[in-house]
């Protein structure tokens, strides 16, 4: 532990942990085994970090649990966050308070994470990213860089709720995309670079680049 981490009362570091200079841990927070968090990180209250997945017979094995969690140089985090071993967060990002980070995740530097958001496993963020508050991002989902993501925003990744065999696929939205408050996007759609999608939209097919859509389905408006 270098001397210039700030640890709080009551926080549990478990063996094979690595901090570097000048890292925050804020009181009550856990961080669990082989959890890697690189220089000037800061860290909230009552966190838990490097959670190792667990499943049950009818969810996905994940393959590699031994992968440690990476946070980079520069990125603070809220209180009360989770994030899962596996996952890689890059330089300046920002998490809010109450927000879960799920395994086998990428973020990208200089995102945001907004409170309570979730990110679901398996997911890419690109640099520069806003995932605002609340919002839903499903498991196998490709975010490009740039991308802008509205209060309350879901998402989902299976097409048959579950009724029968589908390979799960999240959207891809690609660079520059805005996806307004509310809006709902479907497994598998793509969204075009510099897209706008308009708020409480559903968006149940593929979506061209420099375009606005919006509405129940999703239709391209003449603007």
């Amino acid at each position: 532990m270098p001397k210039s981490a700030q640890v709080g009362s009551h926080a549990v570091i478990e063996k094979d942990v690595h901090i570097g200079e000048n890292v925050v841990i804020g009181h009550h927070t856990v961080i669990l085994q082989g959890t890697k968090i690189e220089d000037n990180v800061t860290i909230g209250c009552n966190c838990v970090l490097g959670i190792k997945p667990g499943v049950n017979q009818r969810m996905r094995k994940i393959s590699s649990p031994d992968v440690p969690l990476v946070i980079q140089a520069g990125t603070r985090i809220g209180h009360l966050v989770s994030i899962y071993s596996g996952t890689e967060i890059g330089k300046n990002v920002f998490i809010g308070d109450h927000a879960s980070i799920r395994e086998n995740v990428s973020i990208g530097e200089d995102s945001v994470i907004g409170r309570a958001a979730i990110v679901e496993l398996n997911t890419m963020i690109g640099k520069s990213c806003t995932i605002q508050t609340q919002a839903y991002v499903t498991g196998d989902t490709i975010l490009e860089d740039d991308v802008f993501i509205g209060p309350c925003v879901s998402m989902s990744n299976d097409k048959y709720m579950g009724a029968k065999d589908y390979d799960l696929k999240g959207p891809q939205i690609k660079m520059g995309a805005k996806i307004g408050n509310n809006a709902s996007l479907l497994p598998g759609i793509s969204i075009g670079s510099n897209t706008i999608v308009g708020a409480g939209s559903v968006v149940t097919k593929h979506i061209e680049a420099n375009i606005v859509v919006a509405g129940v389905p999703a239709k391209k408006m003449n603007t």
